[in-house]
């Protein structure tokens, strides 16, 4: 089966960010995320400036290492990963580059320490919550060859939510967005990060589209479940 021509991956390019920006008007029209920043304990500027920075943020990823990796025997190939989301991706050279999303990973996580900070959770409650959801999140995701670490995108919100529920009371919200953030960074990626190097990945971003799970949605949704 022959790939798409060019103009057509910019068609759907196209239409999926007209679908993208209609669904967030209809969150804003639905008052979803004014409920999102009120269960947070943001001021609605605070929230606006939380969104805009983390939509920013999440161009950006910051390299921490390189570390040497081998090329998988099966799996989707970067060059075809390119194709088919007509993205840019690197050609693997023997080496995996691991990254940290600003948008996808260190807002989330600044904005988790001050949620710690502004809540009274108790710290044995943090980490039960912490520890339960990385390893519900470490058993549900699994190395994909030449692309990462996957897992389906529900598991984490989900799990957090459940968690938060049953754990957290009237601080349910800010411990499911703390609880998904944290649970998928421990979890689904750093006690993935052995198996990094037998993916032949070219780039490992934690927080960003595509290589590693998106964190700043896990805490978002988990929010919402709640």
């Amino acid at each position: 089966m022959s790939l798409p021509p060019s103009p057509v991956r910019l068609f759907v390019l196209i239409v999926l960010s007209i679908l993208v920006g209609t669904l967030l008007l209809s969150l804003v029209q639905l008052g979803l995320i004014s409920l999102i920043v009120e269960k947070l304990g943001l001021s609605p500027a605070q929230g606006v400036m939380f969104l805009v920075f983390s939509l920013i943020g999440s161009t950006l990823n910051l390299p921490v290492i390189s570390i040497k990796a081998e090329h998988p025997e099966g799996g989707l190939k970067p060059d075809n990963v390119q194709e088919i989301l007509g993205v840019p991706i690197p050609q693997f050279q023997g080496k995996t580059l691991i990254a940290v999303n600003v948008g996808g990973c260190l807002i989330p996580l600044v904005f988790s320490a001050s949620l710690i900070y502004r809540f009274p959770l108790e710290l044995s409650l943090l980490l039960l919550s912490v520890g339960l959801c990385s390893i519900i999140c470490f058993l549900a995701s699994r190395p994909i060859p030449g692309i990462g670490i996957g897992m389906m995108p529900l598991v984490a919100p989900v799990t957090a939510a459940i968690i938060a529920i049953t754990f957290g009371g009237e601080y349910a919200a800010p411990l499911a967005y703390i609880t998904g953030t944290f649970g998928v960074i421990i979890g689904a990626d750093l006690m993935h990060m052995r198996d990094i190097s037998r993916l032949g990945a070219p780039i490992a971003s934690i927080g960003g589209a595509g290589t590693f799970d998106g964190i700043f949605l896990t805490g978002i949704v988990a929010v919402l479940l709640t």
